[in-house]
């Protein structure tokens, strides 16, 4: 079989209804980020200083659209890298299971770039059962039926919830063995001692002989990485001011987002780059369902977004520091970005 060339596909088969629901499943998971976490994280990061919102919020499904769009953006090389990388080398991914594993996906979205790794199992073990993880339940749905109308060999049981809840569900289910990913970058989220309470809680999840493959960005030279977070079309400033919107849906906030102004710039001395939300002049905005008002000296930013890019030592210590020991990796030619896959010690 060629590279790009689809496997094990149901298109034309006439899937219909029924045939659909007894390979989808979508499950709420119970605890995690709920409504009300989403309150709190407002009150508490606009009422501290400097102000903050937690990146996690984003990805309402306003949120998740607009990030699969700056997907496609030419700046940012990331998702472009690392679906090449995916689509070039999944057969090894996969072969290094002998038997047929489950595939988890934390942070799934639109599965696009995962399709690659579920079409070479479905080719390697015939059917195969895929386990993505999302807050969007309506972005899983639309992922999960497209899967499964192209791949015949797949089934989807679909989490609806945060990490968290969800690998801690999962460590009640002796599924084995299983492909853990955390694609995407969206580790470089986080700091480092939440980046290592993360990978641990995967490893919590995992039983031996189960694998991670982690997606990551590495350190280059600064333009490259403030064009990707500054796209020339507005959009991942669209993206930023949503959460904006998104506190004026659901908690009844005043804010203008025209009022704001959408900057990211990279800091060398912590590898990562910064996203924030910029007051262009004094103004004091009501959340009428926090009770609260938040007021904002001109230039005075919300800090909504770090994004950490990592040296090749630095990814070998995660590992260490989380259980975890590297079987193999990929990086492209330039060196931009690397794919390990981290076996569970």
């Amino acid at each position: 079989m060629r590279d790009g060339e689809a496997v094990g596909t149901g298109r034309g088969l006439g899937i219909d209804a029924d045939r659909r629901a007894e390979r989808v499943r979508l499950v709420e998971v119970v605890g995690g980020q709920t409504d009300d976490c989403f309150a709190e994280a407002v009150r508490i990061g606009l009422g501290s200083m400097p102000k903050w919102l937690p990146c996690r919020y984003f990805y309402d499904t306003a949120g998740s659209r607009l990030f699969e769009r700056i997907c496609d953006l030419p700046e940012y090389y990331l998702t472009r890298i690392e679906e090449r990388l995916l689509r070039t080398n999944r057969r090894e991914m996969v072969e290094r299971f002998g038997t047929t594993p489950v595939i988890v996906e934390l942070g799934s979205g639109s599965s696009r770039k995962t399709r690659w790794l579920l079409e070479a199992a479905c080719a390697r073990f015939g059917t195969i059962e895929y386990m993505p993880i999302d807050v969007s339940g309506p972005l899983l749905k639309v992922a999960a039926e497209a899967l499964t109308d192209a791949l015949a060999g797949l089934r989807v049981t679909a989490l609806v919830g945060d990490y968290r809840a969800a690998l801690d569900l999962l460590r009640k289910r002796r599924e084995c063995p299983r492909l853990f990913l955390f694609l995407g970058s969206s580790l470089g989220n986080y700091e480092r001692d939440s980046a290592i309470a993360l990978l641990r809680h995967i490893h919590d999840a995992s039983h031996a002989g189960d694998r991670l493959l982690l997606g990551t960005d590495l350190v280059k030279d600064a333009a490259i990485l403030e064009a990707a977070y500054n796209d020339a079309s507005g959009l991942t400033a669209q993206f930023n001011k949503n959460l904006l919107l998104r506190i004026n849906r659901e908690l009844g906030g005043r804010f203008d987002v025209g009022s704001f102004i959408h900057r990211a710039h990279y800091d060398a001395a912590r590898s990562r780059v910064e996203m924030h939300l910029v007051s262009r002049h004094e103004q004091q905005v009501r959340i009428d369902k926090l009770g609260m008002v938040a007021a904002f000296s001109e230039g005075e930013t919300i800090h909504t977004e770090n994004s950490h890019k990592y040296t090749i030592t630095e990814l070998q210590e995660l590992a260490a520091g989380s259980g975890f020991v590297e079987e193999l990796a990929w990086t492209d030619e330039a060196g931009w970005y690397r794919v390990q896959m981290w076996r569970r010690v």
